[in-house]
């Protein structure tokens, strides 16, 4: 690897003036903002830093908001080929049996995974969730012990999943922290979004009967700035809840268990959600549609430098009373043409208070092609004429 630029670029976030408007803890309080609840958790999504929490770890049962780990695996399954939005499933006996919130699957039926998935986000479908982890894992059990191997994998230490609706179990339980990192997690797959707006539809069975499906989350409709989450109730649960809400550059993800209410556990979101946006800055400090300054320099080309730009965009996260110091260290590989447009050619890290925060690949903004023995000539003569 070459690094190009021998000195560090350093700029700084501009913190906003005056005084900070908005949500504020009240003397310091955590149970200021989540009145009711046993326990909750607020997390920029982007940078998975910790804006509030309160019990986050504590262990206890969350109720269908475990169906975000269901809705993961399904969409890991879907990344990897195995499965497909538009392949049928044939419905179980089992499934179809599934108690609490559903559908009302038919068994031996056939039913596209895209409804599924649906139903599982907008209405909570129990016989959805078991016909999916049967198609996927070849039964439920087998799912669940995927379940917990994917929590494993994303640091979820105080999680352990029995099933794949939320049904009570003795053996289930989750805490705050690792609902919002599972929801984070979930909401990196963007079909998420193309249901999770959903308010009112029917689910279409086969013989053109339908079952009307409401969304359970009702913050889509409390709070214009959500766009995602995951609700659930028992009596052992209470009221849970796992949401996200985007404005402007900064999205935030937020956990509420054990509310005394439901009213309580969107209350309390929307109060998160409102002193984060209110007291934080998600600043752009890389333009993906921008090219950079400095030029990357080409081996074999018909022309020795091309135009360079991040591969996507890049922010820094912090509190509007601070003002981080950010730097650039940018890094070349060692390229040679034909260089393809938007191929991978480096990347840049970026540092916040000396720290590294983020890296960002570096692609080319331009092609270039292989020179010819025209081309050559044609630099020989042109040096000869120096």
């Amino acid at each position: 690897m070459k690094k190009l630029c021998a000195l560090t670029l350093v700029s700084a976030i501009v913190a906003s003036s005056g005084a900070i408007s908005g949500f504020t803890l009240e003397n310091n309080n955590a149970s200021s903002l989540t009145k009711n609840c046993k326990s909750a958790y607020l997390m920029d999504y982007n940078t998975g830093e910790c804006l509030y929490k309160e019990n986050e770890t504590a262990r206890m049962p969350i109720a269908s908001v475990c169906k975000v780990m269901t809705l993961t695996l399904v969409f890991d399954a879907i990344r990897d080929g195995s499965l497909a939005l538009t392949d049928t499933v044939t419905v179980s006996e089992n499934a179809a049996g599934m108690g609490g919130s559903q559908v009302f699957l038919e068994s031996g039926c056939e039913y596209e995974v895209n409804q599924l998935i649906k139903s599982i986000i907008v209405c909570s479908a129990n016989d959805s969730c078991v016909a999916l982890s049967e198609t996927v894992a070849g039964g439920e059990q087998e799912f669940v012990a995927r379940m917990n191997e994917k929590a494993k994998s994303l640091g979820c230490a105080d999680t352990l999943f029995a099933n794949c609706t939320g049904l009570p179990r003795d053996t289930q339980y989750s805490c705050a922290k690792d609902v919002a990192t599972m929801f984070s997690n979930l909401i990196k797959y963007e079909d998420y979004f193309k249901y999770s707006k959903i308010w009112l539809e029917d689910f279409a069975h086969p013989e053109e009967r339908t079952t009307s499906m409401t969304n359970t989350n009702k913050l889509i409709r409390k709070y214009p700035a959500c766009d995602g989450g995951k609700t659930g109730f028992t009596n052992e649960a209470g009221f849970c809840l796992a949401s996200t809400a985007q404005k402007n550059n900064m999205r935030l993800v937020s956990a509420v268990l054990g509310a005394s209410s439901s009213d309580d556990r969107f209350s309390s979101a929307i109060k998160m959600f409102e002193y984060g946006f209110a007291n934080f800055k998600n600043k752009i400090v890389l333009d993906k549609d921008v090219t950079l300054n400095d030029e990357f320099f080409v081996r074999g080309g018909k022309k020795d430098t091309f135009l360079v730009r991040p591969e996507r965009n890049a922010y820094i996260f912090s509190a509007n009373d601070k003002t981080p110091e950010v730097s650039y260290v940018l890094i070349a590989d060692d390229v040679k043409a034909p260089v393809a447009e938007n191929s991978v050619v480096g990347r840049i890290e970026i540092y916040k208070d000396n720290v590294l925060e983020d890296t960002v690949n570096v692609v080319a903004a331009e092609s270039v092609e292989k020179a010819g023995f025209i081309d050559y000539f044609k630099q020989i003569a042109q040096n000869w004429a120096m």
